[in-house]
């Protein structure tokens, strides 16, 4: 299923219904884990299904359209570009403030990471109800291990008790660290996250409330690490 907003009649942003309290308070956590798979699938089609691929260059949570089943749908393709690897992919810098990639302050190169990186930030906050602005500053260096996952999720709606949808809140936390990686080549493909998606969802052994973000920034060394696998098997 790939969600791109063709058509956005009738949609609100994510950005506004995380927003406003009585919108966000219906939007629970199985339904915000599905807005962030839903755009891993749609930013996996762009990058790997389309040729030449296709990078957004502006994921924001302003640019996630919801419909009233709470279905995501990635629109505003303006600042889209195509990669072509035959040419030079240099470009104006553009995005939108607090989603863009660190390394586009000090390079114009447009590549398929910088949207990794977007959809990073947009996926914590969907789970968080707001920008993570704050702790993307804390994380140039490992989190304390005091700070706990619930002590950043959004406040409005309980935490989890069911294993699987709790499990579900680490793995997309784990993924957005991991996407969040100061160095594009180490962030993980959306082909990689789509598939993660796909795949058998495990239940959180332990009480969600013991997980430090600690415990998730150690835990994204496993994308981080196969993404350089992935990256010397295709130099070799």
């Amino acid at each position: 299923m790939h969600v791109l907003g063709v058509r956005v009649y009738g949609k609100r942003n994510l950005f506004c219904a995380l927003r406003f309290d009585v919108e966000a308070l219906e939007i629970g956590w199985t339904q915000r884990v599905k807005i962030v798979e839903a755009m891993a699938h749609a930013l996996s089609y762009l990058h790997h299904d389309c040729t030449p691929p296709i990078v957004h260059r502006d994921i924001s949570s302003n640019n996630i359209l919801l419909n009233s089943q709470q279905e995501a749908f990635v629109a505003d393709f303006g600042t889209a570009r195509l990669l072509h690897t035959e040419s030079s992919n240099q470009s104006v810098i553009a995005g939108t403030y607090g989603y863009i990639a660190p390394e586009l302050s000090y390079t114009i190169v447009v590549t398929k990471k910088c949207d990794v990186y977007s959809f990073g930030v947009v996926a914590l906050e969907t789970i968080m109800g707001r920008h993570p602005g704050d702790l993307l500053l804390s994380l140039t260096s490992p989190p304390s291990e005091n700070m706990m996952i619930t002590d950043v999720l959004d406040s409005r709606l309980l935490p989890p008790t069911n294993p699987i949808v709790a499990g579900d809140i680490v793995l997309v936390a784990t993924i957005a660290f991991a996407c969040l990686h100061p160095k594009p080549k180490s962030r993980p493909s959306m082909l990689r996250l789509s598939q993660e998606f796909l795949s058998r969802r495990k239940a959180l052994s332990a009480p969600l409330r013991t997980i430090s973000l600690w415990n998730l920034w150690n835990r994204k060394m496993d994308f981080v690490h196969q993404s350089n696998e992935q990256v010397i098997s295709a130099q070799v």
